[in-house]
This record gives structure tokens, sequence and C-alpha cells, in this order.
């Protein structure tokens, strides 16, 4: 799963790990890396590709999801059986993130601004690259119920 700040990717992790599945949300633990840009002094999320690489090649039995949004994932797609989009509109995502408590990013304005930012340039990349979206103004269980199925058709 991938998806922009607040389109719901851990809460939906915790649901579908609470029905029993494996998840990895990449966002936590020792997943990530900060790359410099030399271009513009910042840095670039990417992901380890030996921890990720390994935990793929790991992984054999039931269904996996792993959850992130890092410059680098494309890279994996084909490891994946499906790569789903979680999706909203930008008020939803700005109401989400003002009021959620799991999470304080977004709660700055300049916060607020890099994530219309990236909904205007960034999720378009993720959308190419998917093979479905889902909208995650549905319940909770609905998306969870959406992803479960899109997993057991993917692995046939």
């Amino acid at each position: 799963m991938t998806g922009m700040s607040a389109t719901g990717k851990s809460s939906v992790l915790a649901e579908l790990a609470r029905r029993g599945h494996r998840v990895v949300d990449t966002d936590y633990g020792d997943w990530i890396e900060e790359v410099p840009l030399s271009e513009s002094g910042g840095t670039e999320r990417l992901w380890r590709a030996k921890a990720v690489e390994a935990l793929l090649d790991e992984h054999a039995d039931g269904t996996l999801f792993v959850s992130g949004c890092v410059a680098n994932q494309g890279s994996f797609y084909s490891r994946f059986d499906a790569v789903v989009l979680l999706s909203a509109p930008p008020n939803v995502i700005l109401e989400r993130v003002a009021t959620r408590e799991t999470n304080r990013f977004g709660r700055a304005e300049q916060e607020r601004a890099a994530i219309l930012h990236d909904l205007a340039e960034v999720e378009p990349l993720l959308r190419a690259g998917a093979t479905a979206e889902l909208d995650t103004r549905a319940p909770l269980h609905e998306v969870a119920d959406a992803l479960e199925r899109i997993a057991g058709e993917a692995r046939g």
C-alpha cells in the first residue's frame, strides 16, 4: 500500500493485523534512510534496499501487507503481487491531519502546504504505478475488505 499522509495507511494496517495478517509499516523501524539531496541541501526518504529485499525474500506463507511512500518504492514494485494507492480528497486529508492523535505531522502550516504540494506532484506518480486505488473515505472495514480481496485475486 502506498499513499500520501493521512490517507489511512497506518489505520488500515492496524485493522489488517487485527484480522491476523502480517503487516509492515515502513514509516517505523529501520526501513528508511535519509539520503542527502545535493541540489537542495535537503534529504530524501528511501527504503533501505537490503532490508526490504530481505523482508520480501523471507516471506513465504499468507499475505504480507507492506505500507510506505518513499522515492525508491517503484524499484520494488515487481516484487509485489499488487500495489494499492490509498487516496482521499485534499479537504479530507487536511481535516485528518488536523485531528489525528497518532501523528503530529500536518499541524504546522508549512507541513500542510507540503501535503498539498505532494498531492499535486507525487500522488499522480503513485497512481501511475498502482495496480488499484481505494478511496479511504469508505469505512475502515470496507477498505480492509477491499485490500484482502485484491490480495486474494493477485495471488490467484
